[in-house]
């Protein structure tokens, strides 16, 4: 689904991202690991068009997005949930989960889909509360569901589980594994709770100081040793 080659990118005087190149198929995931400063969120803002790159090329559904925006981007069926989730706090989650549909053409009936509250049940009980009054997993999983209501290809997660509590982990690891199960959808995991990913991971990357340092497959994560590469 997405297939990045030899990708740069500069940040001041700093090369943050070093030849960066990977794939990440559709029906699996793809789990992005490494330690603070990795380069793992720089990578995801890149891979969104959210900042530019020296080079590199980026190709997504065959399709080549090296110098497409990020507008296009998300048409085209990618979808981006922040580190910190990013949701409008002013307003409600309705309103929040309406936005994701900001990227349809005009004059297409916007209602949320019953799938939508099959996955969050949660949210179905809180559409007319504000997104800031919110716990912080309930916002979480209000990002995740907004960018479901895009319907995408390509679902990008930068650390769901970052200040979470473990009981909405386990619903998030839940809802992941039954997008994946679908097989229409390809997603890219950004994680650094080593044991949240491996549950999840078909294939697995680990980065270090703007690299690619290994990758394999997710069953291998044990025998490959990857939790060394992020203890402190």
């Amino acid at each position: 689904m997405l297939a990045v080659s030899q990708l740069n990118q500069y940040y001041g005087g700093s090369h943050t991202l070093r030849d960066v190149s990977l794939n990440v198929p559709q029906g699996a995931c793809t789990a992005l690991l490494g330690r603070n400063g990795a380069g793992k969120s720089t990578l995801l803002k890149c891979l969104m068009g959210v900042l530019p790159v020296a080079s590199g090329t980026l190709s997504f559904a065959g399709q080549d997005i090296s110098h497409a925006p990020a507008y296009e981007r998300a048409r085209l069926g990618m979808a981006y949930v922040p580190q910190g989730r990013e949701i409008f706090a002013r307003l409600s989650v309705e309103e929040n989960l309406l936005t994701g549909m900001a990227i349809h053409k005009q004059g297409v009936r916007r209602h949320i889909p019953s799938e939508i509250f099959e996955l969050f049940p949660v949210l179905k009980e809180m559409l007319q509360r504000r997104g800031g009054d919110l716990s912080g997993g309930q916002q979480q999983q209000l990002a995740i569901a907004r960018a479901l209501m895009m319907r995408p290809k390509l679902l990008m997660l930068d650390e769901p589980t970052e200040g979470i509590q473990p009981s909405i982990i386990k619903d998030i690891e839940r809802i992941i594994r039954l997008l994946v199960q679908r097989g229409d959808m390809a997603i890219l995991l950004v994680e650094q709770y080593y044991d949240f990913a491996k549950a999840l991971a078909d294939h697995y990357l680990v980065m270090s100081r703007g690299e690619i340092l290994k990758s394999g497959l997710g069953r291998d994560m044990e025998n490959d040793r990857v939790h060394g590469y992020l203890a402190v």
